[in-house]
C-alpha cells in the first residue's frame, strides 16, 4: 500500500480486508468478525481445496477502511453513503479492528493510514473475494 508514493504497509500471502465501517457497527460486530476472517478456511491445501485458514497459512493481514462499500445507488447516478459511519466512529473502530485482529488470532496485522489517499495493489489469488456482513450473517 502506498501513501504519497511511499511504501507504508506490505504483506506477502494473507488477507486484504476490505473494512467497511457502518454507523450503527459496534464491539461484537468486530469480535463476530475478527474470530470470523481468522477462521474462515479460503486458502487451499495440498489438495488444491480450500480447507485452510489464515491462521494455518500463518499469514499476514492488510486492512485498509472502505467507506465506499456502503455505497448505495438504488437512485440516480450517484452513489449516497448514508449508511457508512463518520469518521468519529470509523477511525476508532478501524484501529481496534486492527489491533483485535492481530491479537485474536496471533497473525501480523497492518493497516494504512485512516482517511488517507492510498494506492493497494493487490494479487487476488483465485480470484477469491467474499463479501462479508455483519448484520445480515449468510
Amino acid at each position: 500500500m502506498e501513501i504519497e508514493g511511499h511504501t507504508v504497509s506490505k504483506i506477502n500471502r494473507g488477507l486484504l480486508i476490505l473494512l467497511g465501517i457502518e454507523s450503527s457497527d459496534d464491539e461484537t460486530d468486530l469480535q463476530w468478525l475478527v474470530k470470523k476472517l481468522g477462521d474462515l478456511r479460503i486458502f487451499s491445501d495440498q489438495d488444491g481445496k480450500m480447507n485452510l485458514s489464515i491462521k494455518d497459512i500463518s499469514g499476514s493481514a492488510l486492512v485498509v477502511s472502505q467507506f465506499t462499500l456502503h455505497a448505495k445507488t438504488k437512485k440516480g447516478t450517484r452513489p449516497s453513503f448514508i449508511h457508512a459511519a463518520h469518521p468519529s466512529h470509523a477511525e476508532p473502530f478501524y484501529n481496534q479492528f486492527i489491533k483485535t485482529f492481530s491479537e485474536v488470532n496471533q497473525l501480523e496485522t497492518l493497516g494504512g493510514r485512516f482517511g488517507a489517499d492510498m494506492n493497494v495493489v493487490l494479487i487476488n489469488d483465485g480470484p477469491v473475494t467474499i463479501f462479508i456482513d455483519t448484520k445480515n450473517k449468510e
